[in-house]
């Protein structure tokens, strides 16, 4: 199988800049994922983020896990677990408003610094949806745009840890799905390994590389692109020895955002997705994350009842 894809932003101002767009549109087309280096985010606050965020697990989170583990008796399973992870996980809200304050346990310094790569995230998600505007012959901000809403779009961070599995085989670290929302901004453990995406049928490492940024798109993106862009099913495997850190943030469009294909991606009679409010989506999603996602946009196909409204504009 080829080279999981791996891309220089640095290009994208120099004489590079028509072969890493051509990069980019192959892995949106072919992969739904790849890595980005030199994308401008420090590398000392990354570091900063990697060593307070590995720092608030072992403080505030381990010991809650392990109790977990012994309550729901993970450590002794002699069949598959379906209906749970071995994570531990948190979340942040940034847009439209943060909740970085009310998140109990956090340090001020986590606090800064989570806000403050947050704000980098924000800003390297609208220029990557810019960059495929510009593939999909889109007008630039066309994306941006369809994610508005009324108030802006959704951003938000899923912080988990994936502490070391005595049965790696039997307990997923989170189990296979695609991404509900648009673009996801991951800043992955390069040390311990576990995310895997599945290729033509094959599940393929997520390589772990030193300061990357892992972007994959969701389904909001594959219904925006008609198809020409889907959203890849992955998950994490556990793994035996180490623990693995993922800070996984999520630009989304905003709850009363209404998304539908863009007529220019349309041909003749070719209207593959719905047209439905995201926050519907995601009251579906909520209860079938681990199901395929065909049926999520048949079942919407099927509604016509969905209270669409003016389409608000940025």
């Amino acid at each position: 199988m080829e080279n999981f894809p791996i891309i220089n932003l640095e290009n994208i101002n120099g004489e590079k800049r028509e072969a890493t767009m051509e990069k980019i549109k192959d892995a949106c087309e072919n992969w739904g994922f790849f890595e980005l280096v030199n994308h401008g985010i420090p590398h000392d606050l990354m570091d900063t983020v990697e060593r307070l965020t590995k720092e608030h697990y072992r403080k505030c989170m381990e010991q809650r896990f392990k109790e977990l583990v012994a309550e729901k008796g993970l450590e002794a399973v002699q069949t598959e677990v379906k209906d749970m992870d071995w994570e531990s996980t948190f979340h942040l809200r940034h847009l439209p408003e943060s909740n970085i304050s009310e998140i109990p346990d956090l340090s001020d310094e986590y606090r800064k610094s989570m806000k403050e790569f947050a704000l980098r995230l924000e800003k390297l998600a609208e220029e990557l949806l810019d960059l495929l505007c510009e593939n999909l012959g889109l007008e630039k901000g066309y994306l941006k745009k369809a994610f508005y809403g009324s108030k802006g779009p959704t951003f938000g961070t899923k912080i988990a840890n994936y502490p070391p599995c005595p049965k790696p085989d039997l307990v997923k670290g989170l189990r296979a799905h695609t991404d509900a929302g648009g673009i996801i901004l991951l800043f992955q453990d390069d040390k311990v390994s576990g995310l895997q995406l599945l290729k033509d049928g094959i599940w393929v490492d997520v390589p772990p590389m030193h300061h990357s940024i892992v972007i994959n798109l969701g389904d909001q993106l594959e219904v925006i692109t008609n198809g020409k862009y889907k959203s890849i099913e992955h998950r994490v495997i556990a793994q035996s020895d180490g623990t693995r850190m993922s800070i996984a943030s999520f630009y989304n469009p905003g709850s009363d955002a209404v998304i539908y294909p863009a007529p220019t991606l349309i041909e003749e009679n070719n209207e593959i997705y719905p047209k439905f409010v995201f926050e519907d989506y995601m009251k579906l999603y909520a209860g079938l994350k681990f199901q395929a996602k065909e049926p999520r946009f048949e079942a919407f196909k099927e509604s016509n009842v969905v209270n669409l409204g003016p389409i608000a504009t940025v």
